[in-house]
């Protein structure tokens, strides 16, 4: 059964790294004592080390170790036997290239919908939709495939902002933006605020967090989910 956090974000505004989220992650990793982390969408460049560093401080405060998928020589094989794993954010296209380069996306998705525990934040929760193309980032590198872990069947827009009537930029909003998406493809997309996750249990979707979030269908008005939404797509 599928068992799955889905974050918009690792960081709120006036908290910590992963602070607002660990009561929930305290309950969600339960009696498991270390996570494999995933870094490869590195925030600002920053390296594999020091990504997992911040992470394992973070997760440290729960009794938690965090190790690096970089650290083993057999990634397809830590990746097989994780207790859980935690993907973070950065850029999505860096992550996506990574886990291709790495054959990783396979063996993640087998393992997930068995059971093993998943984490993700921002890139990391970007690739638990059917693809990438959702994404807020620059295309910094070109991954083999815009296609991702499929373990939900409906795209993520994480760090999703409502345009700001006060202000005098003229460029597009994200709403904008996944109206484009639309144009060419058909999979439903959630904006997802910060603050806001999604608890996947099996095939059950909940919304979490006290915020609403923006679901936007081809073509049809986006309509706002309150939270303790329970998704229901076909």
């Amino acid at each position: 059964m599928k068992n799955l956090i889905i974050a918009s974000t690792s960081t709120i505004y006036g908290s910590g790294y992963l602070e607002y989220i660990l009561p929930e992650l305290k309950v969600f990793f339960s009696g498991i004592d270390e996570i494999i982390f995933i870094p490869f969408a590195r925030p600002s460049g920053i390296t594999y080390d020091e990504y997992t560093a911040i992470a394992n401080k973070a997760f440290n405060k729960i009794g938690i170790t965090v190790k690096g998928i970089h650290q083993f020589k057999n990634k397809i094989d830590t990746i097989t036997n994780a207790k859980a794993i935690f993907t973070g954010g950065g850029n999505t296209f860096e992550l996506v290239n990574q886990l291709y380069k790495e054959e990783l996306i396979t063996v993640i998705k087998e393992v997930v919908e068995k059971g093993t525990p998943y984490f993700g934040t921002s890139a990391g929760s970007n690739i638990c939709g059917p693809t990438m193309q959702t994404t807020n980032d620059m295309p910094i590198v070109y991954p083999p495939s815009f296609n991702t872990l499929n373990l939900i069947n409906f795209n993520i827009n994480p760090h999703y902002l409502d345009p700001n009537s006060n202000s005098t930029h003229k460029g597009e909003t994200r709403e904008t933006r996944i109206n484009e998406f639309h144009i060419y493809n058909n999979a439903p997309v959630l904006g997802l605020r910060e603050g806001s996750w999604l608890a996947v249990k099996g095939e059950k979707i909940i919304l979490k967090g006290k915020l609403t979030a923006r679901l936007f269908l081809k073509d049809k008005k986006p309509v706002e989910l309150p939270s303790n939404f329970e998704f229901n797509f076909d």
